[in-house]
């Protein structure tokens, strides 16, 4: 699974956004599970990479509940 984008992230609808972040969350916790069980990882720069995800995630949500995402979108 790539790293998804801002631009990508606020182009998706919010029930979109929201199925994500539950995707996000539960393979952060199976990959933390894996590691505190004491297994390797194929790319330990994974877990890294799920949790700035799921922040760019709540960002783009908190973002809209503020009414903040239109105000950017004009400017660029």
């Amino acid at each position: 699974m790539p790293i998804l984008r801002m631009d990508e992230i606020r182009e998706m609808s919010r029930e979109e956004r929201e199925k994500k972040l539950r995707e996000l969350r539960a393979e952060l916790m199976k990959l933390r599970s894996i590691v505190k069980s004491g297994g390797r990882l194929d790319n330990p720069c994974r877990i890294r990479e799920i949790r700035k995800t799921i922040a760019r995630i709540l960002t783009v949500n908190r973002e809209e509940e503020l009414g903040i995402a239109s105000k950017r979108r004009s400017r660029s």
